[in-house]
C-alpha cells in the first residue's frame, strides 16, 4: 500500500506528483463538500434567522471554508503555500493594479453579505431599476426585474450608488393611487368608493386601513389620493392596476365622471359671417 501511495505520476524539475497527493486532494474535496452540505442543512433549518440572513451566513462560511480547503489542498499536493504567496507578491501587486474593479466587486460582495443591508428576497431600486434580489455572489448580485428579466449587477455598483431597499426592515410598504374627478362629484361618495376599492382587494392590508386625501383643486377637477399598505411589494404595479379598474367600475356605477380638459376661447371682437 505504501509503495502504491508513493508511486510517481509526474515529475517536473524538483517537483514530484505522487499518488498520495491525489488521494489527499480527493479526501479534502469530499470532506469540504460534506461539511458544506452539513452547514447548509443546519443553517437553513434554523428558525432564528430569516431567509436573507441564512443565505448571507452560509455564503460567508462557504467562501472561508473554500479558501481553507484550497490552502490545505496545495499543502497536500506538496506545494508550500507560504513560499508560493511570497514569491508571487510582485505579480499579485501588478495584477491588483490591473483589476482594481474586480477586487472592488469582491470587497463589496463581502460587505453586502456581512452587513445584511441587502439580502436575498429584498426588493431594491438602484438608479430607477426595481428588482428582487435572487442571488448574492462574491462578485455579482443577480436581480429579477418586474418584467421577469434577470440583471447581473457588479457588487460595487450596488454599494457605490444610492439604493432604496423597500423591504429592509419589514415587507409591508405604503403605496398610493391618484384619481381625478370633476367638481360636480360628491366628495364623500368619491372617498368612500376609493376606500371600498382598496379594502376589497385581497392583497391590500386591512390594518393600517386605507385612507383618502384631497390633494389638489385644479381648473376643472379635484385630485384625490388613495393610500394603502400591501405585502406584495414586488408585484405592486399589478395590484395598482386591478384597484384602478375597480375604481373605474365603481365610479361608472355611481355616475362619477373623470373630467376631460376644457378650454374657453374669448374673442376680442364679434365674428361676422358674410353670406354671398
Amino acid at each position: 500500500m505504501e509503495q502504491f501511495l508513493n508511486y510517481k505520476i509526474l515529475q517536473i524539475g524538483s517537483y514530484t506528483l505522487l499518488v498520495y497527493h491525489l488521494v489527499g486532494l480527493t479526501v479534502v474535496t469530499l470532506a469540504t463538500t460534506f461539511v458544506l452540505w452539513v452547514l447548509k442543512k443546519s443553517i437553513y433549518s434554523s428558525n432564528r434567522l430569516n431567509e436573507g440572513k441564512k443565505y448571507a451566513f452560509y455564503q460567508v462560511l462557504k467562501y472561508i471554508l473554500i479558501v481553507i480547503a484550497v490552502a490545505l489542498g496545495l499543502q497536500l499536493m506538496g506545494i508550500n503555500v507560504t513560499v508560493f504567496v511570497a514569491g508571487s507578491a510582485a505579480i499579485l501587486v501588478g495584477l491588483g493594479l490591473g483589476v482594481q474593479n474586480l477586487f472592488n466587486d469582491f470587497i463589496s460582495g463581502i460587505i453586502i453579505l456581512l452587513d445584511s443591508t441587502v439580502k436575498v428576497g429584498d426588493v431594491i431600486e438602484v438608479n430607477g431599476v426595481v428588482g428582487k434580489v435572487m442571488h448574492i455572489e462574491l462578485r455579482t448580485t443577480t436581480v429579477m426585474t418586474r418584467d421577469d428579466t434577470y440583471i447581473i449587477l457588479p457588487n460595487s455598483y450596488i454599494t457605490g450608488n444610492q439604493l432604496s431597499n423597500w423591504t429592509h426592515e419589514h415587507v409591508t410598504s405604503r403605496f398610493e393611487i391618484t384619481v381625478r374627478v370633476d367638481y360636480h362629484s360628491d366628495i364623500d361618495l368619491v372617498m368612500e368608493l376609493l376606500r371600498q376599492a382598496a379594502r376589497e382587494h385581497p392583497k391590500v392590508k386591512q390594518k393600517p386601513e386605507p385612507f383618502i386625501r384631497l390633494i389638489h383643486y385644479g381648473d376643472f377637477f379635484m385630485d384625490f389620493m388613495l393610500l394603502f399598505w400591501s405585502d406584495e411589494v414586488f408585484r405592486i404595479e399589478n395590484i395598482k392596476s386591478e384597484i384602478r379598474i375597480a375604481i373605474w367600475r365603481k365610479f361608472k356605477a355611481h355616475g362619477i365622471t373623470i373630467p376631460f380638459p376644457q378650454h374657453t376661447l374669448h374673442f376680442a371682437h364679434p365674428v361676422h359671417v358674410v353670406q354671398k
